[in-house]
């Protein structure tokens, strides 16, 4: 038992230390052709002067193209900052807590709702935005320190962490999100749908990479199940952590904690 459990260290530790180099590549070949595709895209839509003029249904299907693009993106990043707090790496800064959530919300809704999230975009702050996030049925409530006082710890990462809760959410919502954060020392918040909910016998896995739920929760809902994972990667570098509380037919309630980075 013992020499097998040894050889079973072994495994996970060449695995390990073969993560990085194919991270690397995979980062490093992705980044190029996503620009080019990018660039290229871009350049059709903004330059009828030299290409001509594009129909209505060609400045969509470009559209489309630059939101797919970004989010393919935006995923390299994440692969970028879940391995970066896996080294213990942290960018230390204050930032308000509003301000972050609301670029994670444009985030999701430019895939979700385009049009909405363009007049998310143009609102000076998340408040004066609420009355059009709550027509879509999404609710925010911000108390407690962070309300008013910045938080002290790498923007990135706690964009991504709340990007993927709301996109979560999002997905698989019947109506409603609500989305409230708290907390005097240590940053709490809470996404909350009103969907089917998560079988108490399927908490624990939903963390697991490339896990999805049973079909009746799934049907029509896109994902490789990688979204929960690297949230809970990131979490756990920065010495936090996540817990669910749901049952089948009831809705799901993410609930996240995340301490501050020490000022020295």
């Amino acid at each position: 038992m013992g020499k097998l459990l040894e050889k079973e260290k072994t495994i996970d530790s060449k695995r390990a230390s073969e993560k990085g180099p194919l991270l690397d590549l995979l980062i490093h070949d992705l980044t190029g052709p996503l620009s080019v595709v990018s660039t290229s895209a871009a350049s059709l839509s903004q330059r009828e002067s030299r290409y001509g003029p594009l129909t209505d249904q060609q400045k969509r299907l470009i559209e489309r193209i630059l939101r797919n693009v970004r989010k393919a993106q935006t995923l390299l990043n994440e692969m970028i900052e879940i391995s970066r707090s896996e080294e213990g790496l942290f960018q230390k800064g204050f930032f308000p807590i509003e301000e972050i959530l609301k670029e994670s919300l444009l985030d999701v809704l430019e895939i979700h709702d385009p049009q909405m999230a363009e007049k998310l975009s143009g609102a000076k702050s998340l408040g004066e935005s609420r009355p059009l996030l709550e027509t879509h049925g999404i609710f925010v409530t911000i108390t407690g320190k962070y309300c008013q006082s910045p938080f002290c710890h790498d923007h990135k990462k706690v964009q991504q962490i709340l990007r993927n809760l709301f996109s979560n959410a999002m997905k698989y919502r019947r109506s409603r999100v609500e989305v409230c954060i708290s907390g005097e020392i240590d940053l709490c918040i809470s996404f909350e749908d009103d969907g089917v909910g998560i079988p108490v016998e399927e908490q624990e896995a939903i963390f697991d990479r490339f896990v999805r739920l049973k079909e009746k929760r799934n049907t029509g809902i896109p994902g490789l199940g990688l979204g929960l994972t690297g949230v809970k990667a990131l979490l756990e570098a920065m010495r936090g952590d996540i817990t669910v509380a749901s049952r089948e037919g009831t809705g799901a309630r993410f609930m996240i904690r995340i301490p501050p980075l020490p000022l020295q």
